[in-house]
């Protein structure tokens, strides 16, 4: 390969250092050289090939020995704990459906791992492996637009580099938030085994990875093979105190009214008949009985089973007390397991052309677990089930039926209400998912002179799938439950059918009864990837300041993508959350051209000041074409000190479930406001709330869609920032180097695709009357809403800036070796998304809501001190307070300030620290680890509006302190 000359500068090291930040580490002491010569090399944010890694926009290196020194054995869990990272999947989340599907048709990702680069979300990050896309993730679901980065074993990479800035122009659609290049190993002689345990000190979470390398070179060929595997023990949310309620601190007031012993809400045959006041009569408004109105809302004792004795024998009313505590049925972490196997080869045809290969194959088996799922039936049920609200009777003589009249939800007369019932017979709901990636790429290389100039050309070609089933068991048939309630008779003439008791409380439901009414049911998705792309790079002139170089290229990319959920739900059959058949595809035609504009070199301005454009077009088979440029400056006043700053404009198309995902259910975690004693406001009579309305659960079921008329959200980003390497500093009696950088940073996206949040929704119609607002969701008579309609549309603008900081200390070497300290921070100073409406959602900086949060500051520091065969390392990561609704928790003494509704979940700094001895004294080198991440055992805040656990995965580690010990050997 043709090579450049260059004298390195104290600001090559800075920005070795500082620009390319170590997370969690410091960077090894690079030495001071001569003159020396630099292969042409591209760095992420550009297509140019330059000898040179300072460009216009900050790149952040995470190389092998810093990976290592984390702990952490997942691509994921390194590139979630960057301070710029925001809430995205991971194994700590336990969602399969059970909560139901988010309206942008990806399904929940069960299992997964993404990544969220400045609280934008996953689908706006675009992961690259050594520069080409990879598959969208497949977790039987949905189907899924963000990558899964368990796919992607740790044993396969060299380094992460991740830009923070948008790029669209040179990568195209969904690198708006930014952009993380996974570079693999390619330079390997010899082979390479690592072995590591890790455990927490809760019951469970045991992990095992054991990861091989073997790879060699020959004076054309260089190859590696490898292998992974990993495997992650679950742990029960029962093991952790805060997880064992619904709410934190709440007991059974936030627990489900679907019981072991069942919740039955009707109206007697007889109107009058109170059943000496188990069945009270409903209230005018001044109080006075109302004739014919009675309603039984009754349960029976806990843990009691029904003694056949009659109606109201040994019922009585339902309260709190008799409330379903489902959340000890969790995990707190779920159970992982991944095997891979990979290879990749490169071949030099002639010195200028080469050609490459590579493979990779990936399995993955993971799982979820809820509580025995709830049977709800009656017109007040809200599940979307005919079979449940509109076409059940259970008869009189129905063997099960103690109540001696027909109870149902057909038609004027109807008086079944509600019956909540937890089947514990038929044990927990398990989600296991079965997940096979596959992945193959290859491609001709090589490089050319023009006029004496240097160029260089590829091109590649990759096709890749990601496919799953999901197999859900402990679910029903809620029409074999309706045909079991029935007529006798009816349910006598078809096989298998057995009467069902669901008013007999725990232990009554019997094996043959569940035979008939408990499937094995199958979800599947895939995600298929083929791509073919074209590159050319080089320099066009010579400049009065410098060579003018430039890169160009064309790609084509096509996505496909097919959900197919088991065949009773898309009957219309499955008693949990339903959801439709999604099936698309979409394809693209990308070109792009970017230029390196030299403008001065020395004098007035200094050592270099250089401009970058970029620019790109893409044609989409969906919604048509669209252009996106980026604008960059890089002025270097001095060796010392750089100073850059770009402007880009970026796009993100339509997810293919977005525009094709079909109408399914999400079971959203609300406080309707006009809940009990609000019920009389002026503002939820105007809703059309009666007095004593009482919300039946704490989950609402939402109705969710993709929308074919979608437009591609459209972004624009603004960066500028500062790189300072102090001469003073360097080699002096306190430091060996000082680099200190700092970069602000701002993205607005507009027709931002997203569903309203729904609690906002109920919010602000209630509090204000907004039409859009109100017509979301429909209330019955009784005030129980029973339809709320969350589409997705491009509805909202996403506006947020902050600050990267990030210093480099490295002390002069001693007798007892050299330390080094490396800090990294983010202030996030803005996060406004602005609704269909024209008004600001709840999702700010400093709040905790939906299950994530924006902290206003996150920080990692570390210390790192090296000598001889040995290195130790001490890192702190802070997480800034939070602010939340205490939501379900409001009126209990767990809420900070119950009369303002505000709940605060405290700063949190974690201590990780870790020992490795290394000899080359054994084959070609044995390295020994031991580490403990929250060494200090330091539980996570308790967030009291989060669904799951009592805090928040997405911004918190797992409570408990987890230590691992790792054996390496090169041979």
């Amino acid at each position: 390969m043709t090579s450049l000359s260059l004298h390195p500068h104290r600001l090559t090291r800075a920005i070795q250092l500082s620009l390319l930040c170590l997370l969690p580490a410091v960077a090894t002491a690079q030495e001071a050289t001569s003159a020396r010569t630099l292969d042409t090399i591209q760095v992420t944010g550009t297509r140019i090939k330059k000898a040179e890694l300072e460009t216009q926009v900050p790149v952040q290196v995470l190389t092998r020995e810093t990976i290592d020194r984390t702990g952490y054995t997942s691509v994921a869990d390194v590139v979630q704990h960057l301070t710029a990272s925001g809430a995205s999947l991971s194994t700590k989340l336990n969602s399969s459906g059970n909560f139901g599907f988010p309206p942008d048709g990806g399904g929940v990702g069960a299992g997964a791992a993404t990544v969220d680069l400045r609280h934008l979300g996953p689908k706006r990050v675009l992961v690259l492996v050594d520069g080409i896309r990879w598959v969208n993730e497949s977790s039987g679901s949905g189907v899924g637009a963000s990558v899964d980065l368990n796919t992607i074993p740790l044993a396969l990479v060299e380094r992460i580099e991740v830009l923070e800035d948008g790029a669209s122009s040179i990568y195209g659609s969904d690198a708006i938030a930014g952009v993380v290049n996974i570079i693999t190993r390619k330079n390997v002689d010899g082979g390479h085994v690592e072995v590591q345990y890790g455990d927490y000190n809760l019951k469970g979470g045991g992990t095992t990875g054991v990861d091989f390398s073997f790879g060699g070179s020959g004076d054309r060929a260089q190859w590696v093979v490898g292998a992974s595997y990993f495997k992650q023990k679950e742990i029960s949310s029962a093991e952790y105190l805060w997880a064992r309620e619904p709410v934190p601190g709440t007991g059974l007031a936030n627990g489900s009214s679907a019981t072991p012993g069942g919740r039955s809400v009707f109206a007697p045959a007889d109107g009058n008949n109170t059943y000496g006041g188990l069945c009270p009569l409903a209230k005018d408004d001044n109080g006075n009985p109302i004739p014919g109105s009675a309603t039984c809302n009754i349960t029976l004792p806990n843990g009691a089973n029904y003694a056949g004795n009659g109606f109201p024998g040994n019922f009585i009313p339902f309260t709190t007390a008799n409330r379903f505590n489902f959340a000890p049925y969790n995990l707190l972490l779920t159970p992982n397991e991944r095997k891979s196997v990979f290879g990749q080869v490169r071949f030099d045809f002639t010195p200028a052309v080469s050609g490459w290969f590579r493979g990779l194959y990936s399995e993955r088996t993971s799982a979820n677990q809820a509580a025995p799922e709830p049977i709800f039936l009656g017109t007040d049920a809200g599940v979307y089930n005919e079979w449940a609200e509109t076409r059940l009777v259970i008869p009189a003589n129905q063997r099960y039926n103690p109540f001696g009249f027909d109870l149902t939800t057909i038609g004027p007369d109807a008086n079944l209400f509600l019956i909540g019932r937890r089947p514990v017979e038929g044990g927990p709901r398990r989600y296991e998912q079965d997940v096979k990636t596959w992945y193959a790429a290859g491609g001709l290389d090589g490089s050319f002179e023009v006029n004496g100039r240097p160029w260089s050309w590829d091109i590649n070609a990759m096709s890749s799938q990601s496919k799953a089933t999901q197999t859900n068991t402990g679910s029903y048939n809620i029409k074999h439950i309706n045909q079991a309630l029935g007529d006798p008779a009816a349910c006598a003439a078809i096989a298998g059918c057995a009467p069902l008791n669901i008013f007999g409380g725990p232990g009554t439901i019997t094996a043959d009864m569940l035979a008939w009414i408990s499937p094995v049911v199958r979800d599947r998705s895939k995600n298929t990837l083929s791509l073919a792309s074209a590159n050319i790079t080089g320099e066009l002139a010579d400049l009065w300041a410098g060579p003018l170089s430039f890169a160009a290229g064309a790609e084509w990319r096509r996505y496909k993508g097919e959900y197919y959920p088991d065949p009773i739900t898309v009957a219309g059959e499955y008693n949990g959350v339903p959801s439709g058949v999604t099936i698309g595809s979409y394809s693209v035609k990308e070109a792009y051209a970017e230029f390196d504009v030299p403008l001065a070199r020395g004098g007035f301005w200094g050592k270099s000041v250089d401009l970058s454009v970029a620019g790109r077009y893409s044609d989409y088979s969906t919604f048509g074409g669209t252009g996106t440029g980026k604008i960059g400056l890089r002025w270097q006043p001095a060796d010392e000190l750089l100073l850059r700053m770009s402007f880009a404009q970026g796009f993100r198309a339509p997810s293919i479930g977005e525009l094709y995902g079909t109408l399914s259910r999400f079971d959203a975690t609300l406080v309707d406001p006009c809940n009990n004693a609000a019920s009389t406001t002026p503002k939820c009579v105007a809703d059309g709330v009666p007095p004593g309305y009482e919300q039946v659960n704490p989950q609402i079921s939402v109705v969710t869609s993709g929308n074919r008329d979608l437009q591609p959200e459209k972004s624009r980003s603004f960066m500028a920032g500062a790189v300072w390497s102090p001469g003073w500093a360097e080699d002096s009696g306190w430091a060996s180097k000082l680099d200190l950088g700092v970069t602000f940073y701002r993205h607005t996206i507009d027709g931002a695709i997203q569903a309203p949040d729904a609690q906002a929704i109920l919010n602000r119609c209630i509090d204000s009357r907004d039409a859009v607002a109100c017509a979301s969701y429909t209330r019955n008579e009784r005030g129980q809403i029973v339809r709320f309609e969350d589409i997705l549309a491009n509805l909202g603008t996403i506006n947020t800036s902050g600050w990267d900081f990030s210093a480099h200390w490295l002390l002069p070497e001693t007798g007892w070796g050299q330390l080094g300290l490396d800090w990294k921070a983010t202030w996030v100073t803005r996060y406004e998304l602005v609704n269909e409406s024209g008004q600001a959602e709840p999702k700010r900086p400093g709040v905790e809501v939906n299950d994530s949060s924006i902290p206003e500051w996150t920080s990692n520091l570390t210390a790192n001190w090296d000598y001889r065969n040995w290195n130790a390392s001490w890192s702190l990561r802070y997480v800034d307070r939070l602010r939340e609704s205490c939501a379900g928790a409001n009126g209990f003494p767990i809420c900070t300030d119950s009369a303002a509704d505000l709940h605060w979940l405290g700063a949190t700094t974690l201590h990780d620290a870790q020992v490795s001895w290394r000899t080359d004294a054994w084959m070609k080198g044995l390295k020994i680890t031991v580490g403990v991440n929250n060494v200090f055992d330091k539980n996570p805040p308790i967030c009291l509006s989060c669904t799951l656990n009592g805090y928040d995965p997405g911004t918190y580690d797992l409570p408990g302190r987890y230590s691992y010990a790792r054996l390496s050997l090169d041979f």
